[in-house]
Parts: structure tokens; sequence; C-alpha cells
């Protein structure tokens, strides 16, 4: 298990590598990064100190293998648009994104599960069919057509939700959260249910086909055979045999989220890691590019370390075939 687990560890640090070399390359390939940063009122001494100060003066390799000590203690460097540490922007903006991706996922298990339990006991059906072709439609929709629909219903036409910000929040510490406030909590719920209609149908067609797998097994069968309520069935034996593809799932698409919660933040003026990525690339800001691209990045591998490491304590046949 030790072997499998520094051999995962040591393939994520390669994958991190490999995304810190694609970070650094946009920050080369960009354009200078002086001429960025400089107003028109600095002059050339100005630039070259500046020049020095960054380090741009130094080798290639040299430039890199800083990139990659300071990027491992969080410094990503100043913004160029408002002269911010990058950090400390990320830092105001993931909550925002943070929040939204675990209130999107909490709804995606909240409908989804029983959708696909449903559709699984009740195949056949007309309205399980239905069902059916509207997680296809719910598959096939970009996100920012679903939020565009959502605004255009529920905020324009009914007027029941805002349609853009996150409204009050409230600062616990460095935190902060609109869980906590009306404003905050019906500014949330259009962005969220927009983020997690891909994710409803994702779970409910895996849930589907899982129980209907389950429900060909001998044992449920057997249950069946003694007498055993068909809801206790379906929801203590069946299902739980059906949850853990459906935890593993969830868990890796966390990641995904937060990457494309860009679009829906940007459609709905979400004030999160997605819409400050969207303003980097506006207006080339380089560090924050690099910082987002390396954070997400991190996010991904560290989840798929964390679920095959799970995985080989589960099933130790995956370590003998490793």
């Amino acid at each position: 298990m030790l072997v499998f687990t520094i051999s995962r560890l040591a393939n994520a640090i390669m994958v991190m590598l490999a995304v810190a070399m694609l970070a650094f390359l946009i920050f080369r390939l960009a354009g200078d990064p002086v001429e960025m940063m400089a107003g028109e009122q600095m002059t050339q001494e100005d630039r070259d100190a500046l020049r020095e100060r960054l380090g741009l003066n130094d080798g290639t390799a040299t430039q890199f293998v800083r990139f990659v000590a300071n990027a491992a203690r969080g410094d990503f460097g100043v913004s160029y648009r408002n002269g911010q540490d990058v950090l400390t922007l990320i830092g105001e903006r993931f909550p925002a994104t943070l929040e939204l991706v675990l209130v999107a996922t909490l709804i995606s298990l909240i409908v989804g599960l029983p959708l696909g339990v449903l559709t699984a006991i009740k195949r056949g059906r007309w309205y399980t069919e239905s069902l059916q072709f509207l997680s296809i439609i719910g598959v096939s929709l970009p996100s920012f057509v679903v939020g565009i629909l959502l605004i255009l219903v529920f905020s324009v036409i009914l007027g029941w939700s805002p349609s853009f910000g996150r409204g009050e929040v409230v600062q616990i510490g460095w935190w902060s959260t609109g869980l906590l406030t009306p404003s905050g909590r019906a500014a949330l719920i259009l962005p969220a249910i927009a983020l997690s209609l891909y994710q409803i149908t994702l779970i409910m067609r895996l849930v589907r086909a899982e129980m209907l797998e389950v429900l060909r097994s001998d044992y449920v069968k057997f249950a069946r055979a003694r007498g055993i309520p068909r809801w206790r069935i379906y929801f203590r034996h069946a299902l739980r045999n059906c949850l853990m593809p459906v935890v593993t799932m969830t868990a890796m698409n966390v990641g995904s989220l937060i990457a494309f919660a860009l679009i829906t933040e940007t459609v709905f003026q979400w004030p999160g890691m997605g819409m400050l990525f969207i303003q980097a690339v506006t207006f080339l800001d380089i560090p924050v590019m690099a910082a987002y691209l390396c954070i997400i990045s991190f996010i991904f591998v560290a989840l798929n370390t964390l679920v095959d490491i799970t995985y080989a304590v589960i099933d130790p046949r995956l370590r003998a075939s490793h």
C-alpha cells in the first residue's frame, strides 16, 4: 500500500510540474511583464530596475525553478490589473465559488438520486420515459443557455429571484458567505440550479443504470421471495449498493464544477473565481490566469489521487495489479 501511495503521489507531482510548465509558458509567450506593469511615466531606468527585481534577467531554467518554488508557497506574484497580491485576490473570490459549487452539488444529489431510483423501478412508464428524454436535453443544453432561460423566467417574467450578484454577505473571519442572509440565499438559487442541471442528469442516469443491475441480482430476488416490503428493498438494499460510484463521480466532479463554474458566474455576474478569471483574460492579467490554472489543476489532481488511494484501500486487487 505504501508503494502504491508513493506512486500515485509521484504521478500527481509530475502532473503538477507539467501544469506549472504550461503556466510558465503563458508568462513567457504572453508578452513582456515589465511593459504590462509599467506606467506611462516610468523611465527606462525604472523599467530596468523592475526587470531586475522580477528576475527577468535570469536564465529560463532559473526563472522556471523560481516560479515553481513560489507557486508551491502560494506566491503567484502581483496582479497586472490592480496591483494586488494574486493569492489575496483568489482568496477573496474562492468562498463565493465554493459556496456555489457545494450548493449545486447538494441540489444534484437531492434531485438526481430519487429520480434515478424512480426511473429504474418504474421503467417503461410514460413519466419515466419523459424524465429520460428530459435528461438528454439537460446533458445537451449549454449552461449559459440554461442560465439565461432561468433569468428570463424567474427574474424578468416572474420577478421571484435576483438576476445577478451575490446579495448581502456576512464575513466570518476571512470567509464570506451569503447563506446567512435572505438576499444571499435568494441570489444563490438560480446560479446553483443552472450549475447543477448537468450534474443532476449524470447522477440520475448513473443511479438508474446501477439500480437496474442491482435489481437483477440474486440477493434482491431472495429478499422479494422473503416478502420484504418493496420500498425497503429499493432504498435500503439496492440503493445502498449503488452509492459507491455515485459518491466517486460526485467527488471527482467537484473539481469540474469549480473549473467550469466560470460560465455560470459570468451569466449571473457571480463574484467568484471564474468571474475573476474571465476578467483576467479580458485585461491579459497573466499572474491571475496562471494562478487560476495551477489552483484548478491542483484541485483536480488532489481529488483524483484521493479517489485512487481510497479505491486501493477498499479493493486490495488494485494494489496487487500495481
